[in-house]
């Protein structure tokens, strides 16, 4: 038996897998706090809901430890003994880290080096990891990470225009969402997708990002040094001139640690809307600024897709996926209404608004899907080679 735990700031996502055969799915589910109380929906592999309100933890815990304990005690009672392993999703590998480890001591600490480099990540995803260890401490906790599906980038695409030095010291472009995009990537077979192609693939949703591939392989991406760059997301900047963060400090006297809020937690939709980091708020909201929050958004993915089709040297297929690529039809359409304008592109409008996978119509030179990420089960048959010496049969 595995569990996959895949932390994040707001929701804690578990998958859980039978190792003994093959990789089979039992369980999946998702703990969140909605309106002010912890709530877990789950559903079994033949189809049955549970949802479980845990009614022995106490809001004033921190909230990432609150969902872990939740999601601990579930597991504890629908499952009995312990997990052969536990898989966790971390953002961010540095340069030490390209493939799935088993997480040790040296491991842990390794890790922990990189939270500078994604604050509103990484110790969440360090949590998972702790918590796990201490309930579960002879079993083996295996990372796996968003950065390692752009270790292979071209120094072209990594590489800043900076001194020497301080390229030396790790100040580079890693991209993130990888296990997204590796899972968008096992899917594309299915779908009549063979090498040689030139994908671009959006990840959308309250972070995003697009990323470049080819036959496979990253080949670019948009976000960098950290989450932060690149577009436009629920709460985070995107894309910046770093002489407003100078300008912001020289003459408005702003901290360290207000611009760190700033970019992180008050700008994306959220800052251009005033309203919500929500697109489907936004979509629902009759303001101006509300419109103009999607507009800019889809403005900038039609920019970054650009230069992402430039590196390629042109495009095969477009995939959409993330919360907001996956269910918004609207960021859909307007992205594509602006593609068009200068690719070999066009939408099945209906189709889009039914939410179907094949988006394209007949017309189109250009493949547009909508795929669902599956970054459990993903890390799960990760986590299976990475152990499968020791998985009895």
């Amino acid at each position: 038996m595995l569990f996959v735990i895949n932390a994040g700031s707001s929701s804690v996502k578990f998958s859980v897998y039978e190792l003994s055969d093959a990789l089979t799915l039992l369980e999946e589910g998702q703990a969140s706090v909605r309106d002010g109380h912890v709530h877990i929906e789950a559903q079994t592999a033949s189809g049955e809901t549970l949802s479980y309100d845990p009614d022995t933890l106490a809001l004033e815990q921190d909230r990432v430890m609150l969902l872990l304990s939740a999601v601990l005690e579930l597991l504890e009672r629908q499952f009995s003994g312990s997990p052969e392993a536990v898989v966790h999703r971390v953002v961010h590998g540095g340069e030490t880290f390209q493939s799935p480890v088993r997480v040790d001591a040296e491991a842990r600490d390794a890790l922990e080096a990189l939270v500078d480099l994604a604050p509103l990540h990484q110790p969440v995803n360090l949590a998972g990891i702790d918590a796990f260890s201490e309930r579960y401490p002879d079993v083996p906790q295996i990372a796996c990470f968003d950065t390692a599906f752009h270790a292979g980038q071209s120094s072209l695409e990594t590489q800043y225009a900076l001194p020497r030095d301080v390229t030396d010291a790790g100040v580079r472009k890693y991209g993130f969402h990888g296990l997204s995009y590796q899972s968008i990537c096992q899917q594309l077979p299915a779908y009549s997708v063979q090498p040689p192609y030139r994908a671009v693939i959006c990840h959308l949703g309250n972070g995003a990002s697009i990323c470049a591939v080819e036959n496979g392989r990253s080949v670019a991406s948009t976000m960098g040094f950290t989450a932060v760059e690149g577009l436009p997301m629920g709460t985070r900047s995107g894309r910046l001139d770093p002489g407003v963060l100078l300008h912001l400090q020289s003459h408005f006297g702003y901290q360290l640690d207000e611009l760190e809020h700033m970019l992180y937690q008050e700008s994306g939709l959220k800052g251009l809307s005033g309203i919500s980091s929500d697109v489907r708020t936004l979509e629902a909201s009759d303001s101006p600024d509300a419109a103009f929050a999607i507009d800019y958004l889809t403005y900038r993915i039609n920019a970054e897709i650009g230069a992402l089709t430039a590196i390629l040297g042109g495009i095969d297929l477009l995939v959409f996926t993330g919360g907001i690529g996956e269910h918004s039809s609207r960021v859909r359409l307007e992205v594509c209404e602006r593609l068009s304008r200068w690719l070999p592109l066009a939408m099945d409008e209906q189709a889009n608004a039914e939410q179907a996978v094949m988006l394209s119509d007949a017309a189109s030179e250009i493949l547009i899907l909508r795929l669902e990420s599956n970054e459990n089960q993903y890390m799960a048959a990760q986590a299976r080679a990475l152990l499968e010496p020791q998985i009895s049969p």
